[in-house]
C-alpha cells in the first residue's frame, strides 16, 4: 500500500495496542452495517500504520446516515460495563494521556450508575484537586452526584437495538474524532459498512426523511471513526460527547441514531450527566476553566 494511502501514528507500545484493539473491535460492526472505522493496517512497538482519511465536508443527510449506522456499532454490544476491547487482557488502559480503568466481568458492576462513579468520575478527583482546577467545594458537588449515581438514580434503558449488557462505545466520541470522507474513497471498508440496513429492516420505529430512503452510503459522504477509547459503556456516553466542542448537524446524528434505535424516555435530560466523564477528564489533564465546567455541570445533578 502507498504511504499516501496510510496514517502512522507514534505512541507508546501500550497506547498503540490499545487503541489498534479498539479499532479493530469497533469495526467488527461495520459487517453489519455499523459506522465506518478506520482500519490496522500494522503495528510495531513504536507505531500504528492505518489507512488515511482524506476529509471531506459533513452533510445533513450524511450525519444523519452515520448516526443511524452508529447504533449498529453500539447494538454490537460488550458483555460488561467496563469491558476491554477484545484482545486487550489489562485493567489498565488509556484516554488520550489521561488514565483510564477496565474491570473483569468478576469485578464488573451491574448498574451503569455505580460502574460510571467508581471508574469514569472518582478517580479523576485527586489530580484535578491538586493542579489546582477545583476547589474542596466542586470536589463534594461531584461526590454527591456519585452518590446519587451509586444508588441508581440516574440508571436508565440502553437503545432499543442494544441486548447486551453494555453497549460496544467508542469512548471518547468527541467531534475531532469522526472525520467526513466521500465513500468511493473508502475501498477498505466492508460493502456493508455505514449502511445500517440491518437497523432499518428490523426496527418497527422509523422517522427517517422520505429524502433519505434512498441514501447509498457506498456513494455518498461517510462518517469515520478514529482514536476509540473503545469499552464496554453505555451508548448515551459516546451521544453525549459528540455534543461538545460544536459536532455540525449533530440533530441530524440523533436523528438518525433514533430512527433505527430509539433512545431511551429522558436522554436529553441525561446528555450533561453522560459528560462528565470527559469534562472531569479535561480538568485532569488541562486544569484551567475546565474544573470549573465540571463542577457547574455536576451542580444539575447534584
Amino acid at each position: 500500500m502507498k504511504s499516501m494511502d496510510t496514517f502512522t501514528k507514534t505512541d507508546s507500545s501500550a497506547a498503540l495496542r490499545l487503541e489498534a484493539a479498539g479499532l479493530r473491535w469497533l469495526g467488527e460492526a461495520m459487517l453489519h452495517g455499523g459506522a465506518h472505522t478506520v482500519g490496522v493496517i500494522d503495528l510495531t512497538s513504536y507505531h500504528l500504520v492505518t489507512n488515511r482519511i482524506t476529509p471531506s465536508r459533513i452533510t445533513a443527510r450524511a450525519a444523519y446516515q452515520f448516526g443511524s449506522a452508529l447504533a449498529l456499532t453500539h447494538a454490537a454490544g460488550a458483555p460488561y460495563f467496563g469491558a476491554p476491547p477484545r484482545g486487550w487482557d489489562s485493567c489498565k488502559g488509556n484516554m488520550g494521556r489521561a488514565p483510564l480503568s477496565f474491570v473483569s466481568e468478576d469485578d464488573a458492576e451491574r448498574s451503569w450508575g455505580a460502574f460510571y462513579a467508581q471508574e469514569r468520575l472518582l478517580p479523576y478527583l485527586e489530580g484535578a484537586r491538586n493542579n489546582g482546577s477545583m476547589s474542596l467545594s466542586d470536589i463534594d458537588t461531584v461526590e454527591k452526584v456519585c452518590t446519587r449515581l451509586i444508588a441508581n438514580e440516574f440508571d436508565s434503558e440502553q437503545p432499543q437495538l442494544v441486548s447486551s449488557a453494555a453497549s460496544r462505545i467508542h469512548g471518547d466520541l468527541w467531534s475531532g474524532n469522526v472525520l467526513w470522507a466521500d465513500a468511493p474513497t473508502l475501498t477498505w471498508a466492508p460493502s456493508m459498512a455505514g449502511s445500517s440496513l440491518t437497523a432499518s429492516r428490523s426496527c418497527k420505529k422509523s422517522t427517517r426523511p422520505a429524502s433519505y430512503e434512498n441514501t447509498d452510503p457506498a456513494r455518498g459522504i461517510c462518517g469515520v471513526l478514529i482514536d476509540p477509547a473503545a469499552q464496554g459503556g453505555h451508548a448515551e456516553t459516546d451521544l453525549s460527547y459528540l455534543g461538545l466542542f460544536h459536532q455540525p448537524h449533530l440533530n441530524d446524528i440523533y436523528a438518525g441514531y433514533d430512527s433505527v434505535s430509539p433512545l431511551a424516555p429522558g436522554w436529553k435530560e441525561r446528555v450533561s450527566l453522560h459528560q462528565l466523564h470527559i469534562l472531569i477528564v479535561h480538568a485532569y489533564l488541562f486544569g484551567g476553566g475546565y474544573g470549573a465546567q465540571t463542577a457547574q455541570v455536576a451542580r444539575r445533578y447534584a
